[in-house]
């Protein structure tokens, strides 16, 4: 950190700036230890393994004090939809010592809710020498909900699961066992749902009580000066960054469902406008909400706006309320940045991605060096089936066991940047969710795993090459299966920046290179049914490249080609890399290519 700013803040509420710098630790290592109870607590896949939580603490007003966000778009999620409970549902008045509060709706408050109906929100109130402080929270993808299938093409929140406003899960430390009831009749995975609830609500115990312990040490005043501190400093920090920025009005444009599947395609719109140290993200002109699940609830629109804007400021800035009080967010009502009931949700993120690249893009030019290319977007893929083999009764109340891709979701190329290669086979920025074993996934589903391996040639060339995609590939060992898939850049792939090329684009393919063989037409489409035995390759998408390939020095060409990220043919035809006989780089071979290959781009 900036020492003096942090002493300048410090000194300004009256404390030493250790003092601050030991309890804003301290929170963040709270929120932390918060996910970290659920994860090691939790009983399905997705959480255990996936790690798709993450846990934030606010003090009495609702404003964010410390977040231990494993998941990037739930960064400033859980204020916004705080803040609405208070307001219509739970007045700070009527909350006591013990009182857990549920929700998983997206609708509260218009919609700041819960990005979809499962992510399960719990927030427990702090209290203080019988004092009001604080909340701790958790937000988390709970299995078992969302559905029947929950990555089916809905119309309508009505199909998405149950939806459960705020309700006291919870009151004076008295579990509600017939809301508890309620909520376990309405999912095909009672157990793992039980056991993944209250492992939620033992992560905002482990924030509560470590908030409390806190204030026992430092006192009421002094914890909560050094808040607010914090979040001074933290606003100062990126009012400073923002000056950076010339003022004016930057934009980006983005086609979801690009290739016509489901009624595609769907423009999405932003402007960003920067006038002294304030930002405005401007969505006005984005089309309307659609029948379907990629409406972006206001909540995710938020977060993503916000994630886009720290991934570009430097990292040591105190993740809290400081820089969301200096965005402005204009999403009009009944968009698919700000839907209306009853609008299916359940697949925001195929907007918050592009939300994140079109950030990065109407950013490039004013800041070349803090911005990325375009990365994978939106990958879900979900199977099920019954297990007949080694479970004769199935794996749940359906009979059915499901299994994900075998990766975290949106698994693919990330754009590269000004200083370094994109990431291969990565979650995408905002999901950052890890990727399940293997083994993990085909112990509990009918699903045997055939491949998982990067693909030759599938990130962007540059400078900086883009990520690689990775093909992924599994076969069917159950009855009666079901395929639901989503993906994105398949019509139009990741663009690179600064003359850096596309990735490789996203493609789905069932039965490759048998008599049956069925490249699915559309990257989105309707729950399918599949054949014992069937198997399904992805192809994800590669990362766009940053600057021009021409540039990229010959030597990483040469390690690309060993490594079979780029094959001989690409590093000749796109880099102007040429080998010996040997494999080594052939230096004036080279030369004479890339002045042919500049020649050539000059008279196009």
């Amino acid at each position: 950190m900036n020492s003096a700013d942090t002493r300048d803040v410090a000194e300004g509420h009256g404390l030493d700036v250790v003092t601050v710098e030991v309890i804003r630790s301290a929170l963040e290592s709270l929120a932390e230890q918060m996910t970290e109870t659920m994860t090691r607590t939790s009983y399905s896949l997705l959480l255990k393994e996936g790690k798709d939580c993450s846990s934030s603490i606010f003090d009495a007003g609702g404003r964010l004090v410390a977040e231990g966000a494993n998941v990037p778009v739930h960064l400033n999620a859980l204020g916004p939809c705080l803040k609405g409970m208070l307001k219509h549902h739970f007045p700070p008045e009527t909350l006591v010592p013990g009182d857990v509060i549920l929700t998983n709706d997206p609708y509260v408050d218009g919609s700041v809710g819960a990005h979809h109906t499962a992510d399960f929100i719990v927030y427990e109130p702090v209290f203080w020498g019988g004092e009001l402080v604080g909340f701790s929270t958790i937000f988390a993808h709970l299995a078992g909900a969302g559905g029947l299938d929950p990555n089916d093409w809905h119309t309508s929140i009505f199909e998405e699961g149950l939806r459960i406003p705020p309700v006291k899960l919870y009151s004076g430390g008295v579990l509600d066992e017939d809301l508890l009831k309620l909520i376990l009749t309405n999912t095909s995975v009672p157990y793992a749902q039980r056991g993944d609830l209250l492992a939620q609500v033992s992560g905002a115990h482990v924030g509560a009580d470590g908030f409390r312990r806190l204030l026992d040490r430092y006192g009421r005043d002094v914890v909560l000066r050094a808040v607010d501190a914090q979040i001074q400093y933290a606003e100062r920090r990126t009012a400073e960054y923002i000056r950076r920025i010339p003022d004016g009005v930057y934009r980006a444009e983005k086609l979801l469902l690009e290739d016509g599947s489901m009624g595609g395609p769907v423009r999405l719109r932003l402007a960003m406008k920067v006038t002294g140290d304030r930002i405005t993200f401007d969505f006005t002109g984005s089309d309307e909400q659609i029948a379907g699940p990629i409406n972006c609830p206001k909540s995710a629109t938020i977060s993503a706006c916000l994630f886009g804007l720290l991934a570009m400021m430097p990292p040591d800035i105190p993740k809290n309320q400081g820089p969301a009080n200096l965005v402005t967010i204009d999403a009009p009502e009944g968009s698919i940045v700000n839907p209306t009931p009853p609008a299916a949700v359940y697949q925001r993120m195929a907007v918050t991605h592009q939300i994140v690249d079109m950030i990065f893009e109407a950013m490039a030019e004013v800041l070349p060096d803090a911005v990325v290319a375009n990365s994978c977007g939106l990958i879900y893929g979900r199977g099920s089936a019954v297990n007949t083999t080694t479970h004769p009764d199935g794996g749940d109340i359906s009979a059915r066991q499901e299994w994900r891709m075998g990766t975290g979701p949106s698994t693919g190329g990330l754009g590269a940047r000004a200083s370094r290669d994109g990431l291969s086979a990565m979650p995408g920025w905002i999901t950052n969710v890890a990727s399940p074993s293997i083994e993990s996934s085909e112990w509990e589903a009918p699903v045997l795993y055939r491949s998982k391996a990067l693909y030759t040639d599938s990130g962007g060339a540059g400078r900086w090459r883009g990520g690689l995609g990775l093909r992924l590939s599994w076969q069917v060992k159950g009855e009666a299966a079901r395929f639901s898939h989503t993906s994105q850049y398949s019509a139009i792939p990741p663009k690179g920046l600064f003359g850096g090329h596309s990735g490789a684009p996203s493609r789905w393919v069932v039965n490759e290179g048998g008599e049956s063989e069925q490249v699915l037409r559309y990257q989105t489409g309707p729950t399918m049914s599949l054949d014992r035995d069937d198997i399904v390759t992805l192809y994800t998408p590669g990362g766009g490249g940053y600057g021009d390939p021409l540039d990229r020095d010959p030597a990483r060409v040469r390690v690309d080609v060993l490594d079979r990220k780029v094959s001989v043919e690409a590093a000749r035809d796109r880099y102007g890399v040429v080998f010996t006989d040997a494999g080594e780089v052939d230096e004036p071979a080279t030369a004479e290519r890339r002045a042919a290959l500049r020649a050539a781009r000059s008279r196009a």
